[in-house]
């Protein structure tokens, strides 16, 4: 379970540089875009959600270690 836990910390690093390079006016709604996925990683119902599902996936043997950010980054973007 911490693996996940640590990568999705490394997200929120990762995420908060990109932003920070984001300067253009043309870039400010993935910017925008870009904090709202962080505020979403950031949430005590999502780190539920992904203790829930670390759970749920080791006890079926089947564990994919992006798989919940990434799909709740798809459905932030579209």
């Amino acid at each position: 379970f911490t693996c996940l836990f640590l990568d999705t910390d490394r997200a929120l690093v990762l995420l908060e540089e990109y932003c920070k390079k984001l300067k253009k006016p043309e870039e400010q709604q993935l910017k925008k875009a870009i904090r709202k996925v962080m505020g979403i990683f950031k949430s005590s119902l999502f780190q539920a959600l992904l203790g829930s599902f670390t759970k749920k996936a080791t006890r079926h043997g089947t564990i994919s270690y992006p798989s919940l950010p990434a799909a709740l980054a798809c459905d932030v973007f579209g």
